[in-house]
C-alpha cells in the first residue's frame, strides 16, 4: 500500500510542476521513470501517454482562468501532430544514451533562454492585446512536435520560449502551452503504443497522481509571480539538464 501511495505523491509532485512551466510533465516523468528501471524508449513512450492525461487537467484549469490563448494553441498543435509522429518514429535509430544527451542538451537551452527573457505579469497585459506573428506559430510548432515524440516531453520545452519570444507573458504562454500538448501528446502517445514503447501499469500508478498535481500546479501559478516563475523554470531545467547529459554520457549517477 505504501508503495503505491508513494507513486501517487511522485504524480501529485511532476503534475504541479508541469503545470506551472507549460510542459505535460514528460520533462520529470522520463528521468523519473528511467530512475525506478524502465528502459530509456520505454520511459519515453509512457512519459507521452501519461502527459496527455497532465496536460488536460492543467488545460481544464488555465481554461477557467481565461490564460490559454486558443488560436495560438491550435496553430501550434496543427504542425505539432506532425511533429511528435515524425519524432516518436526517429527514436527507433537513437540510442537510449544518445536520447538522454539530447534530452539534456534541450533543456540547457530552455533554462537560458527562459531566464534572460523579460516578462510582464498577467495584469498588465490583456490576452485580447497581445499582439502575435500567426505565421511563425506553426513552425515553432513543428519542433515542439518532434521534440515531442523524440523525447516524451509533450513538446512543451519549445513551446514555452517560443511563445514568450512571440510577445506572450510567461503566465500565458505555460497555459497556451499546457492546450497545445493535449494534442501533440496524443499524437506521440499514439506512435509509441503502436511501437509498444508505452507499459500500461506505470500509466495507471502515475495517472491519478498527475491529475491532481496538474490542477495544484494551475493554481500555484496563478499567484506566483512572473519573475519568479521564470527563474524557477530556468533552475529546475538546469538541474534536469545536468542529470541526464551526464547519464547519456555514461556516468553513474542516480
Amino acid at each position: 500500500m505504501l508503495k503505491y501511495l508513494s507513486y501517487f505523491a511522485v504524480g501529485v509532485f511532476i503534475g504541479i510542476l508541469a503545470a506551472l512551466f507549460g510542459l505535460g510533465g514528460g520533462f520529470l516523468v522520463v528521468p523519473t521513470l528511467n530512475l525506478l528501471g524502465v528502459e530509456m524508449h520505454h520511459a519515453v513512450g509512457t512519459s507521452s501517454a501519461a502527459v496527455v492525461f497532465t496536460s488536460l487537467s492543467s488545460t481544464i484549469a488555465y481554461s477557467r482562468q481565461k490564460r490559454i490563448h486558443y488560436r495560438v494553441g491550435l496553430l501550434l498543435a496543427s504542425t505539432a501532430v506532425i511533429g511528435a509522429y515524425i519524432g516518436a518514429w526517429l527514436t527507433s535509430f537513437i540510442s537510449a544514451s544518445q536520447l538522454k544527451v539530447i534530452f539534456g542538451l534541450a533543456l540547457v537551452v530552455v533554462a537560458i533562454r527562459i531566464y534572460r527573457k523579460k516578462t510582464a505579469e498577467p495584469q498588465e497585459v490583456r490576452l485580447e492585446d497581445v499582439r502575435v506573428n500567426y505565421w511563425l506559430v506553426p513552425i515553432g510548432g513543428f519542433f515542439a512536435g518532434i521534440a515531442s515524440g523524440l523525447l516524451g516531453v509533450g513538446g512543451g520545452i519549445i513551446n514555452v520560449p517560443f511563445l514568450t519570444y512571440l510577445g506572450l507573458p510567461i503566465h500565458y504562454a505555460v497555459a497556451t502551452s499546457s492546450f497545445a500538448i493535449v494534442f501533440t501528446a496524443l499524437a506521440g502517445a499514439l506512435k509509441h503504443y503502436a511501437m509498444g514503447n508505452v507499459e500500461t501499469q506505470w500509466l495507471v500508478l502515475l495517472v491519478p497522481g498527475l491529475i491532481i498535481g496538474a490542477q495544484l500546479g494551475a493554481g500555484i501559478a496563478r499567484r506566483t509571480k512572473a519573475s519568479s516563475l521564470k527563474k524557477a523554470f530556468a533552475i529546475v531545467m538546469f538541474l534536469l539538464a545536468l542529470r541526464m547529459i551526464l547519464k547519456g554520457l555514461g556516468f553513474g549517477i542516480p
